[in-house]
């Protein structure tokens, strides 16, 4: 296939090969990967500046996603590449074929960098998802950091980069420019941006940011960060998100106020103990979507409101395929029972036969947890209904999570993302919570929009 980018893709290509060192804040959906590859073969066999490019991807974005794209289009045909998964041996012997480029799952730059034994000769190092480098305490940031003066070249890309605020920024683009631009020190960032928000005593758990420090921040980046919206720049359908309010009953109630007010709850046969604050946020999530794992490990039902729900949206939708997101494992227990019950055909999407049959729509219910199919999945084919069963904190995963189906490429006019939220209980504080995210997020992608 013959590759004829968009305006906003060869502004992104060109701008990729005029700064050695680049952060591509495009959405989901731009073509991010394709337009690198057109970046990385024109570098390569045109202006003849690199000779050995390594590619950290998310795991099955390396494995299927990266490969896909180098194969797909004509203009890409000449370039060699070499998948760096599975055992110890098949990676060490990826890493020794002859190749061009080397596609690595972020979990094994540790192991890439310290215990391979291959030495690590990458003069262009690309990183999809650079959010994924957010902490500076991580194994795989640390271990970048050792290589990193031996790379001309730094690409991160990302549709999330400050998915928790933008204390985020700092590791991302230490890790691209080696702290010229935010400085080489978390405090020192800290310092210079941020005031203690919340504290006990010495201890601080959140920072706000100081006066000016946001445009302040954003002007620092500048210089090497470009960002567009899809919105933009795509004919893309409209997305309809809304709640699917459900309420629970004075007992029910009872027993989830009890266990928020004394972070203990106690029967006759179980024990739920919440040891902090995120302990006891995680059991009150559990408890909203209708069951939580006691301290032994065994799961107490609370309700059923929820499945009740679900299985409301199920039947009014006749047929028409949908994906149902949850987050815990006794959710995904549930959810199949309910389903198995009503006789309603589903899988769970993680395997790549799975998604093929949601993208033929072949199924009525898909069951998707967003860290299996958070990145690099299209399933925009099979459907157009998103229900969120639980929904987390994390704002990167929520929003990649919504990206497989609101993207370049769905064929009906309307996505519609429900989230069944139960009522009075911290389901309503992670939504807010994620809407008030995305509002910093926006003002950083807004702040760096690249002007064609």
């Amino acid at each position: 296939m013959k590759y004829n980018p968009h305006k906003y893709q060869q502004f992104a290509i060109d701008f990729i090969m005029n700064h050695p060192v680049a952060a591509v804040f495009y959405d989901m959906g731009m073509g991010k990967t394709s337009l690198t590859c057109m970046a990385i073969k024109k570098l390569m066999y045109e202006e003849f500046e690199i000779n050995k490019v390594l590619i950290i991807a998310p795991l099955r974005v390396a494995k299927n996603t990266w490969p896909s794209e180098l194969e797909k289009w004509d203009e890409l045909k000449g370039l060699r590449y070499s998948v760096v998964v599975g055992t110890a041996t098949e990676r060490v012997r990826a890493l020794k074929a002859d190749a061009d480029i080397y596609i690595i799952n972020r979990e094994n730059i540790p192991w890439l960098v310290e215990k391979s034994g291959v030495p690590f000769s990458f003069d262009m190092v690309i990183i999809d998802e650079l959010s994924s480098f957010k902490s500076w305490q991580s194994k795989r940031f640390r271990s970048l950091m050792k290589v990193r003066p031996l790379m001309k070249r730094m690409v991160g890309l990302t549709g999330t980069p400050s998915s928790n605020g933008l204390m985020d920024l700092f590791a991302e683009f230490r890790v691209l420019d080696m702290g010229e631009r935010l400085g080489r020190f978390i405090g020192q960032y800290r310092l210079n941006y941020f005031k203690p928000d919340r504290m006990n005593g010495p201890i601080v758990y959140s920072y706000k940011l100081l006066p000016g420090a946001e445009e302040a921040i954003y002007d620092k980046i500048s210089d090497i960060t470009i960002s567009m919206k899809a919105t933009d720049y795509l004919d893309m359908p409209e997305l309809i998100s809304r709640e699917y309010p459900v309420y629970l009953d004075e007992k029910e109630k009872k027993f989830y106020e009890d266990l928020k007010k004394d972070l203990v709850l106690q029967d006759s046969d179980n024990e739920i103990t919440a040891a902090n604050a995120a302990s006891l946020s995680n059991k009150l999530s559990q408890m909203a979507s209708g069951a939580v794992y006691a301290d032994d490990g065994t799961v107490i039902d609370i309700h059923t409101k929820k499945l009740d729900a679900l299985e409301d949206i199920v039947e009014s939708a006749c047929g028409k395929p949908i994906m149902v997101v949850y987050w815990y494992k006794h959710d995904y227990t549930r959810i199949t029972e309910r389903l198995t019950k009503l006789g309603v055909k589903y899988q769970k999407l993680d395997t790549d036969e799975s998604i093929a049959e949601w993208n033929k729509g072949n199924l009525p219910v898909a069951l998707a947890h967003p860290a299996a199919v958070g990145h690099g999945i299209n399933a925009q084919q099979g459907g157009s209904t998103m229900v969120f069963f639980s929904i987390n904190w994390s704002l990167e995963l929520y929003q990649q999570t919504v990206a497989r189906l609101w993207r370049q490429g769905q064929s009906s006019k309307t996505v519609v993302v429900e989230h069944i939220i139960t009522k009075d209980t911290i389901d309503e504080r992670v939504l807010k919570a994620l809407e008030s995210k995305d509002i910093s997020q926006s003002a950083l992608i807004d702040a760096v929009k690249a002007n064609l």
